[in-house]
């Protein structure tokens, strides 16, 4: 009954993870399928190779933020 409701209507998205500030994780809030955002911006449904990819670009993201916090110390960086 909740994929009824996805096939006609599309999916209801929300989003249940940032891995970086461009890409993000969606879940549907009827089927409970999840989404991500792809290399080129489009939205694919979250498999095992993306939820990898996913992982790594994380650590490498927030990597990154501490080592800029580190260097520039006066420069606030806020996540949303």
């Amino acid at each position: 009954m909740k994929n009824i409701h996805c096939k006609v209507f599309g999916h209801d998205l929300r989003v249940s993870k940032n891995v970086t500030l461009h890409v993000k994780e969606y879940t549907c809030k009827n089927c409970g399928k999840q989404f991500t955002t792809s290399s080129n911006g489009n939205l694919v449904e979250l498999t095992p190779k993306f939820k990898e990819i996913n992982t790594v670009l994380e650590k490498i993201h927030n990597k990154r933020l501490l080592r800029q916090q580190k260097l520039y110390p006066e420069l606030l960086v806020f996540r949303h």
